[in-house]
């Protein structure tokens, strides 16, 4: 099984990239802020349609089993919400104190914790419509499919490129030269 090796992959970065730590470093903030960008609109409609669910007319038919569903499915949205907005928040506490390592390391486990609580959250609001429009057993099916893919999609897949092995320089970088990330 492969694992991280930050001295070799900061050693790589500066013999292919020509980068120092600092940059490298700000290389990884800039991508975890695309990233979290992308996120947090989702995230945040996502909420602000389930936080406004309560009020509409036929919520009230929801049975038991399906409003505890509602208020996993509300809290995990809440808590993605949360984590996914919680590196700009820390950005400008930290702003000017040079803890950009602990920013990028803190924005990475964040962002993992949030997109896992968004995969919930999708979950529950797929079983949630579903149970309204087709019914509990469609609910269910739908439910667990959409788990599936998202745990395909978010974890295994990932997983299975990287632990697929590392590329060597070599096959990192193209014969002539230009890098191409």
């Amino acid at each position: 099984m492969d694992v991280d090796h930050p001295e070799r992959d900061q050693a790589w970065d500066h013999r292919v990239r020509s980068e120092t730590e600092t940059q490298r470093l700000d290389r990884n903030w800039n991508s975890i802020l695309q990233e979290l960008r992308v996120l947090q609109t989702g995230v945040q409609f996502l909420t602000g349609f389930l936080l406004v669910l309560p009020f509409q007319q036929r919520f009230d038919v929801l049975h038991q089993g399906m409003r505890d569903v509602y208020l996993a499915t509300v809290a995990s949205s809440v808590g993605s919400a949360v984590l996914l907005i919680a590196p700009v928040g820390m950005h400008r506490i930290l702003f000017r104190q040079r803890k950009l390592k602990q920013l990028v390391s803190a924005a990475h486990r964040l962002a993992l914790s949030g997109l896992c609580l968004l995969g919930l959250a999708l979950a529950g609001v797929t079983v949630i419509i579903f149970d309204a429009v087709a019914g509990h057993t469609a609910a269910v099916l739908a439910g667990s499919c959409a788990f599936a893919g998202l745990f395909a999609f978010w974890i295994v897949l990932p997983l299975a490129i990287r632990l697929g092995g590392h590329s060597t320089d070599e096959e990192a970088i193209p014969s002539n030269g230009l890098h191409t990330n």
